[in-house]
């Protein structure tokens, strides 16, 4: 295992190796060449921390190199993520079969492969109102 797949900082990257020595086990990472086994002695414990902070610079390099490529994207105008399940062409094909009157929302979303929760939610006058201000409060009994 990886240093940098250990654990996300270097304090916690000696927090996990300290609980793996105090119950006797050793931690070797293959890809470091690093085996705590033997890190007992004073410079065994400072090879052990150069490769733990060489890992946590490594992985803030990736993660600010992977934050300017997503804000480049962005400045692009690129969108993100995954693609939305409903196109404009589904919602106006939808309130097609809205109006005639053998298709039901379960039916609707079935032909157009999403759930009833996505077409609600991309229908959003189809959604049943909660009328509070009709409400009358009602006083408890003290």
């Amino acid at each position: 295992m990886s240093l940098d797949r250990l654990g996300r900082s270097l304090e916690d990257l000696i927090t996990i190796v300290g609980r793996l020595k105090r119950a006797g086990v050793g931690f070797q990472s293959l890809h470091e060449k690093l085996d705590t086994t033997t890190t007992t002695t004073a410079g065994g414990m400072f090879v052990f921390h150069v490769f733990a902070a060489l890992a946590e610079f490594a992985r803030t390099i990736i993660v600010a190199n992977t934050n300017e490529g997503l804000a480049a994207a962005r400045a692009r105008g690129q969108r993100l993520g995954r693609p939305p399940a409903m196109t404009p062409e589904k919602v106006a094909y939808a309130l097609q079969l809205l109006a005639e009157p053998d298709h039901s929302m379960a039916s609707i979303a079935a032909l157009l492969g999403v759930s009833r929760s996505t077409l609600y939610n991309a229908l959003p006058q189809l959604q049943p109102s909660t009328p509070t201000a009709d409400r009358t409060p009602v006083s408890a009994p003290f």
